[in-house]
């Protein structure tokens, strides 16, 4: 069964930080790129991050400098560290594994930044 589950989402102050968490299955983890996306009310889901297999990394111009990106292939999961967190940050964070058929999406973590 395949499983992309986020973590660590929640209330923080503009200025804080946060880590979200994704892990997936190992087989849709192994070999495929990994991306962070995130979608706030009235708006489409946008990308924020993505990581290839080999670490390679791209971000959305607006999150570079404040958003990394890192996978843990022994634990079959990738991160988003985010700081400097803005009002304008508020969504809900998606993990997706980029197969080479098909997008496996988790079910989103919500992120709040209050001001």
């Amino acid at each position: 069964q395949v499983q992309v589950v986020e973590s660590g989402g929640g209330l923080v102050q503009a200025g804080g930080s946060l880590r979200l968490s994704c892990a997936a299955s190992g087989s849709v983890f192994s070999g495929n790129a990994m991306a962070w996306y995130r979608q706030a009310p009235g708006k489409q889901r946008e990308l924020v991050a993505r990581i290839t297999s080999s670490g390679s990394t791209n971000y959305a111009d607006s999150k570079k400098g404040r958003f990394t990106i890192s996978r843990d292939n022994a634990k079959n999961t990738v991160y988003l560290q985010m700081n400097s967190l803005k009002p304008e940050d508020t969504a809900v964070y998606y993990c997706a594994a980029l197969g080479k058929y098909r997008t496996y999406w988790g079910q989103g973590t919500q992120v709040t930044v209050s001001s």
